[in-house]
């Protein structure tokens, strides 16, 4: 019999991705969304991507504890990939009650209707945030948590704690696993589902492939003088598909029973650092473009270096990161491409 999978906040940049990847996988998924962050653009093209007209789609805002628990009720719900929440850093430093009201009353709602249903299997969709400025790279997952350097991450990091503390009083009802997302960028292959931000990009790629398509001016590479071999800030840069891929694996790993301690936390990332310059002159090789940019003054927050060792993921779940920055790269520019109909 088929497993199902809610995806939370599915019909976003990560969500519509892994929602193609579970159906590859063969399990049935429900996706529910409100549409706060995002349009129909990504679930349409998942449902051709797939093949998959009658994909069911729930309207649903997950701060409605009646609606979440109707939609628990509804379908025969085996596991929960959580996503619904806000993002954008630099708004959540604006509106911190925004953010704390949206991203922890949708996650305790989650786990209150998976509580009342009897357990269920909860995968969170956390972030590399919360190591905030590391002292040392790569970071594992027993690097220690910092404090937030915004209500965004510090939402992160509390949703980890609650769903800690909620596994652990459950008695083996209800599982989690914790995926530490590094810098998930590009876009399906297929070029029908990718990023698509709601007014100025919040994130580097966008930001570079409008730049190429002529809606932006000049990209802004904010700050050159970090202690870099290039002066710009390093992340760990990875393909959103391979990205998709690993919730398919821990999906799969509490399913089968696979995992070694009720509550798991897996870092999911390439190993690479790779500079914020180096991406820009990588999209213009893979591409065969020349980019206008600029060097401006340092964003506040902004870490100067972090990268993830993903040896743990690799080694227990059998997941590994296999696409290369030119793949990701010419995948974003197809999308961008798409959506201005080239």
């Amino acid at each position: 019999m088929k497993k199902t999978v809610l995806v939370s906040g599915g019909a976003g940049f990560i969500g519509s991705h892994v929602t193609v990847e579970l159906l590859d996988a063969g399990y049935d998924v429900v996706v529910a969304d409100n549409f706060s962050n995002c349009d129909r653009t990504c679930f349409e093209g998942v449902k051709k991507i797939s093949g998959r007209e009658d994909l069911p789609l729930e309207v649903v805002d997950f701060c409605d504890e009646k609606a979440v628990k109707a939609l628990f009720g509804k379908y025969p719900i085996d596991a929960v990939i959580h996503f619904a929440a806000y993002k954008a850093v630099g708004e959540s430093v604006a509106q911190p009650l925004k953010y704390y009201k949206n991203n922890l009353t949708s996650f305790l709602n989650v786990l209150e209707a998976a509580q009342e249903k009897g357990g269920c299997n909860v995968l969170f969709s956390s972030s590399a945030t919360v190591y905030g400025e590391p002292d040392s790279v790569p970071v594992t997952e027993n690097t220690p948590r910092k404090p937030a350097t915004s209500p965004y991450g510090n939402t992160k990091t509390m949703c980890e704690d609650i769903l800690r503390d909620t596994v652990k009083a459950s008695e083996g009802r209800i599982k989690g696993i914790l995926l530490r997302y590094f810098n998930p960028i590009g876009a399906h292959p297929s070029a029908l589902i990718g990023e698509l931000p709601r007014g100025v990009p919040n994130n580097l790629v966008p930001f570079i492939t409008q730049t190429a398509i002529g809606k932006r001016e000049c990209l802004s590479i904010f700050g050159n003088d970090y202690p870099t071999p290039d002066g710009t800030c390093q992340r760990d840069y990875i393909d959103i598909v391979d990205l998709a891929k690993a919730h398919v694996f821990a999906v799969t790993r509490m399913m089968e029973g696979k995992m070694k301690q009720d509550c798991e936390t897996f870092n999911v990332g390439t190993g690479r650092p790779v500079s914020v310059l180096e991406l820009v002159n990588a999209f213009e090789k893979a591409n065969g473009l020349k980019l206008n940019y600029k060097f401006a003054p340092r964003r506040p927050g902004d870490v100067t270096a972090i990268w993830a060792d993903p040896t743990l993921a690799n080694k227990e779940m059998g997941w590994k990161a296999t696409r290369t920055v030119e793949e990701t790269l010419k995948a974003a520019w197809a999308w961008e491409k798409h959506l201005a109909g080239k």
